[in-house]
């Protein structure tokens, strides 16, 4: 995706609330890097789906990945067209009239034909996005043996056509609402981490590893 400042397809362009629209390489990439979970949307036996499922993303491209029984990834790997996105709720906005109350966020959409991770490029995209998660953990924990392999697949889609949505913007109120004696302002919104829990099963004896012990998920 080359860089731009305005929309790269009409379908990428911003119509309402056009003024809130972001089509540069950057803002557009830390969206997508600051999240885990997505939703894809495409067309299968006719019908439409839209598919929760978690993401990353390595140079132009964002992957997802799932059984090689999923009806899901056995559709899109024929190369339809699919619709990639991802939003941040950031905070809520009370405004002084009614219609005016709004939520901050940042999202992402992105559209494109989806294609299919051949074995060599799945193997090495599997282990980025597990040392996404936490980096380390790929060598830590034991790798995936063949029938493993076999049972997962990797699907990832190009980032030419796409557009990012940014609100961080007060309430939107009139002139004479301005002037009312009514409070307006913003509740910011984060995920908050909690402390770690190991597992129930685990033997009293195994120390936690650094990428547990030194995780930090913060808002980007």
């Amino acid at each position: 995706m080359t860089e731009a400042s305005s929309p790269v397809s009409d379908r990428t362009r911003l119509r309402r609330y056009h003024w809130l629209g972001k089509y540069d390489r950057q803002t557009i990439y830390d969206i997508i890097d600051a999240g885990i979970i997505c939703q894809i949307g495409y067309i299968f036996d006719g019908k439409p789906y839209v598919t929760p499922t978690s993401h990353w993303r390595i140079d132009d491209y964002v992957y997802w990945h799932g059984s090689s029984a999923s009806r899901m990834l056995k559709t899109q790997q024929t190369g339809i067209p699919v619709c990639f996105t991802v939003t941040h709720l950031d905070g809520i906005v009370f405004a002084r009239a009614a219609m005016n109350h709004n939520v901050q966020f940042r999202s992402v959409m992105a559209f494109g034909n989806a294609e299919f991770v051949e074995e060599d490029k799945k193997r090495e995209a599997l282990a980025a996005f597990t040392d996404k998660l936490a980096p380390g953990l790929w060598d830590y924990a034991r790798p995936p043996n063949e029938q493993e392999w076999l049972a997962t697949k990797v699907i990832r889609l190009r980032l030419d056509e796409a557009s990012a949505k940014v609100n961080d913007l007060f309430a939107g109120d009139e002139e004479e609402d301005l002037a009312s004696d009514r409070w307006s302002g913003a509740v910011p919104l984060y995920v908050a981490q909690r402390d770690v829990i190991p597992d129930p099963k685990l033997a009293a004896n195994i120390a936690m590893p650094d990428f547990a012990r030194l995780f930090r998920y913060t808002k980007k």
